[in-house]
């Protein structure tokens, strides 16, 4: 099991839990974040952190093509360790649906 970034991440990017992970697994695309299954150690203590509610663990059904984007995206965006303001309009895009499809960036972000 790994977790995953979820669709509620875009273009929400609150960064609350880059901070609490243990081992640097979150990377940073222009409008959200992914973790990298490969080094996600399990712990769990990212998921809680999220205002969005957008990590959860890969088992839930339904999440193989968040895991496909995770890994995909983590392999090519910049790390992030370091927790920055969200953007100004997030809290409008929380909880909106069909994010991937409107809005989702393969842009990477400033990382660290």
């Amino acid at each position: 099991m790994t977790y995953i970034v979820t669709d509620n991440c875009i273009k929400c990017k609150y960064m609350d839990c880059v901070e609490v992970c243990p081992v640097d697994c979150f990377y940073e695309g222009e409008n959200m974040l992914v973790i990298h299954p490969d080094e996600c150690i399990d712990c769990g203590v990212c998921e809680p952190e999220c205002p969005a509610e957008a990590i959860l663990p890969d088992t839930e059904p339904g999440q193989e093509a968040w895991l496909e984007l995770n890994t995909k995206f983590a392999d090519v965006w910049p790390n992030i360790t370091e927790k920055r303001e969200p953007p100004a309009d997030a809290a409008k895009f929380d909880g909106e649906t069909g994010k991937l499809e409107k809005y989702f960036s393969e842009a990477p972000g400033e990382g660290d």
